[in-house]
């Protein structure tokens, strides 16, 4: 598990698109907190500062302190809205996290020891079904990634998300079928290489959903 990213905020005292742009117009990003049965609560944020942790890749699945004066607020971001020209984040929707709870979150999967593997070796190619996988997972616990280790997977071979070791206490969101992350597929037929295409593209079903609270930027 890894550290929060810590983000400094200044309370906002109005909402609404008006608030909003005019926060946007001080050189910083409008942001809400909700959820956890409390009163939601405007901020804005130091763009730079949220950058940062936005280019780490994990910023929907990194918990996150954020910090307004004598106030501390534990969350886990939900939503950005990013400018369609200049991907400059305009808005920012955080849900509180409580201890004791699980969250439904994306977690990225690593594949490591290709060169271990013997149908990669003999000229396979690696057709990864699923980048990252939603888990149930408290968040205190959220692991910056997953790993499957490819050592001695054969060409042809389906790996799915049983073969995979996942943090102690997270779960798949997706609990009806043992699903597909990955194939070796021969470099001809990567499309046929035993993807159930049922079960891709029922990749959605059965992933948490929250409900949306926050303010329209």
């Amino acid at each position: 598990m890894a550290e929060a990213f810590v983000l400094n905020a200044e309370k906002r005292e109005r909402a609404g698109k008006g608030a909003a742009r005019a926060t946007r117009r001080t050189g910083r990003v409008p942001a809400v907190i909700y959820g956890d049965k409390k009163d939601s609560v405007m901020i804005s944020i130091e763009p730079q500062e949220l950058k940062r942790f936005i280019r780490t890749g994990s910023f929907f699945s990194h918990l996150v302190e954020i910090k307004d004066g004598s106030d501390s607020h534990r969350v886990i971001a939900r939503d950005i809205q990013l400018d369609p020209v200049t991907d400059r984040p305009l808005h920012i929707d955080f849900m509180r996290v409580s201890k004791g709870v699980r969250i439904a979150v994306n977690v990225p999967i690593h594949y490591i020891n290709e060169e271990a593997s013997p149908g990669l070796k003999i000229g396979g190619v690696l057709n990864v079904v699923r980048h990252e996988v939603e888990l149930l997972v408290s968040p205190e616990e959220i692991p910056e990634y997953i790993e499957f280790d490819l050592a001695g997977v054969e060409l042809g071979d389906s790996i799915h998300i049983s073969a995979v070791t996942l943090p102690g206490g997270a779960t798949p969101t997706i609990t009806d079928r043992d699903f597909t992350i990955a194939t070796i597929a021969a470099p001809s037929s990567v499309k046929s290489a035993g993807v159930d295409e049922d079960e891709v593209e029922g990749e959605g079903e059965g992933e948490g959903e929250e409900a949306a609270e926050g303010e329209e930027a």
